[in-house]
Formats: structure tokens, sequence, C-alpha cells
């Protein structure tokens, strides 16, 4: 019997993952890590609060099934926390999900599951694999649309993806629900959450102030010719394509276009100015195994929310990063974010977007 280790939160869908390994005649066994948290938020912290735990252990106990907490704050902290704060220093918008998924889950609690000899581990997302007929191992997207999470597991290597079990990516999240309710799981229910798990429910512009107070520098807020128009309060209190929240009265809307790092200044303009038909990416992994070395015609995605868009896309000579041109301008191109590659449902590969024009 086939050992495996089921990365619970507390949530329906991990805990899905673990009725339906058990079903499929897995040996199983939960593990939750127990993250950082901000001194005296912990209670908020969406992915381990004393509820998530409490939630996990009444599943596990349910299932009949181990269940461990493990340790991961200071990984966490040292991983994660400068990456995020370092990302929005430098004038982008980092996205510390894609850093989690690489380094904390998919290697620190995935090398704990291998020491306890499970022979894989399995999550709760919307994701699918398959084997190709040379052996590869392909990621795919889940089932429903509307909660896929390919884009934040491009990361994932051949190696990675061998150990990976995905139960809960072949069903609609309504499916889902009902299935946790034919197994009497109290989780069946229980509401998703899209915050980031650091940030306790709040936003990221306040845990900036309480944590990188000093990189909030206020300066001007400048059209495309460089007319000043306003102050802003900081950079990094702003994305690629925000409208609210500029203080400024024209009678036309306007919208973030760029953010000039350098200058410090925040460069807005009118609807029909947002767009970009290029960007650059770096520090690209090859999901599907095969790095690609002539420019080939892909879907492309630049954020979590955002839609699949064809492009035409080109490594440079070494495959370590690539050139993306879209058919079609695209909105909110932003740095910091990733650039996912897709064949129709299959992962090609994805890197880090680090500029667009």
């Amino acid at each position: 019997m086939s050992k495996v280790v089921v990365a619970m939160s507390g949530g329906v869908d991990s805990s899905v993952a673990a009725a339906l390994l058990i079903q499929q005649g897995y040996e199983v066994t939960g593990m939750m890590l127990k993250l950082w948290s901000e001194p005296g938020m912990e209670d908020a912290n969406r992915c381990c609060s004393p509820d998530s735990m409490a939630q996990a252990r009444r599943v596990a106990a349910k299932l009949d099934i181990p269940f461990y907490v493990i340790d991961a704050k200071d990984i966490f902290y040292k991983t994660i926390i400068p990456y995020f704060l370092d990302g929005y220093a430098s004038g982008r918008t980092p996205n510390p999900c894609l850093v989690c998924n690489r380094h904390i889950r998919w290697e620190f609690l995935l090398n704990h599951a291998v020491a306890m000899g499970a022979d894989f581990m399995a999550t709760g997302h919307y994701v699918r694999k398959q084997t190709a007929p040379d052996g590869r191992q392909l990621l795919l997207r889940g089932i429903d649309p509307l909660k896929d999470q390919s884009y934040v597991l491009h990361v994932m290597t051949q190696e990675k993806l061998k150990k990976a079990l995905f139960p809960v990516g072949d069903f609609q999240k309504a499916d889902i629900r009902r299935i946790a309710e034919s197994f009497g799981l109290s989780v069946a229910k229980r509401p998703d959450s899209q915050d980031l798990c650091f940030l306790a429910g709040g936003d990221y512009r306040d845990f900036l102030q309480r944590n990188a107070r000093d990189i909030l520098i206020p300066g001007n807020i400048v059209n495309r010719e460089g007319r000043v128009l306003g102050q802003h309060s900081g950079l990094p209190n702003y994305t690629i394509g925000q409208r609210k929240g500029l203080g400024l009265a024209l009678s036309e809307p306007l919208y973030v276009l760029r953010k000039d790092n350098e200058n410090n200044t925040l460069i807005v303009g009118f609807a029909n100015e947002l767009g970009s038909v290029e960007l650059v990416a770096v520090n690209v992994n090859w999901t599907c195994g095969v790095p690609h070395y002539e420019p080939f015609r892909a879907m492309v995605k630049t954020r979590y929310t955002a839609a699949l868009a064809p492009a035409v896309v080109s490594p440079n000579e070494t495959a370590t990063e690539v050139t993306v041109k879209f058919d079609t301008p695209q909105r909110d191109i932003t740095s910091g974010q990733a650039a996912v590659f897709y064949d129709d449902e299959i992962v090609i590969g994805g890197g880090l977007i680090i500029n667009s024009k």
C-alpha cells in the first residue's frame, strides 16, 4: 500500500483530498504547517490559525488518520517575508504564493513527508497531473476554471511532480463540498479565503506600514508627459491598473500605468492608455520537463486572476529568459508576478515578469 502525506489546512479541499485518497486505497497521514504570523495576530492567519488546526484535527479524527503539525515559522519568515518586502521596495508587486509553493510546501514539507516514508505528497490544489508517453509528468489545469490553481504551481519541477498527487483537480468546487458532506466532514461548508495567509485578513498596505514604513516615501503623480497631477503616499501602495484611491479629481477616471521606482514617480493615464503587448520574464521553469529554445505560440496568463491570452513566447539561448509578445494589448501586466505558458490544458512553464511595454 502506497503511503501519502496530505498537506492539510483545515479547509474543505485538503480535507476531501485526504478522504478521496483513503477511498482509493492509500495509507494516508495528515500534516499541517505552522507558519509565521505577526506577533499578536496568530488567530487570524488563515492557513494555520488555532481554529484551522482544530478543524484539521477534527477531520483527521473523523477519517481515522494520523495528524501532525510541523513548525515552519522560521523558514517561512526567512524565505517569504524578506522576498515580500524587498519586492515592494524594488517597485515590484511580489507574489509570495509562488515562493511558498516552491520552497515551503513543495520542498520543506515534501522533505518531511519523504523522511516519514511517504511515497507521495498530496494537496487540495485544483490542478491535475498526467504522465506523458515518454514518462514526463505533465501539470494540467483543474477541471473547474474558476478554481484552477495551475498558475501558482508552475514552479514545480519534474522531481516534485513525480511525488505529487492532486485528488480534487478532477472535480468542480460544488462537487467537492458535496463529497465532504457525504463523508460527514465538518468543513463541508467552510468558506474559502483568497487572502495572503500572513496578512491575517488585512490589507498588504497595512502590513507594509507596520513592517517596512521606510519604503513608503511620498512622491509625484504624473501623466505620461511628465505633468505633475498630485502626490502619492509611497509607490508600494499602488498597483498597475489601479483606479481608486489616487486622490485625483478629474472629469475622466485615471489609472496607474507604471511605477518609476528610480524617480519615485507614479505614472497615470486614461483607460485607453492601459495595456502592454510585450513582457520579459526571467528564471523560467519548464514545468513540462522540456526546455524550449525556439519561439512557440501559447496561451499566457500574467496574473492568477487574469484570462489566458494568445501570444508568441521567444526564449533566449539558455531558455532561462523569455520575451512574450501578445496578439492584443493586455491590461495590468505587473513586474513581480509570473507569466505562465499553456498548451491547451498543459502547463508548459513560466517565469517572473521583470518589465513590460
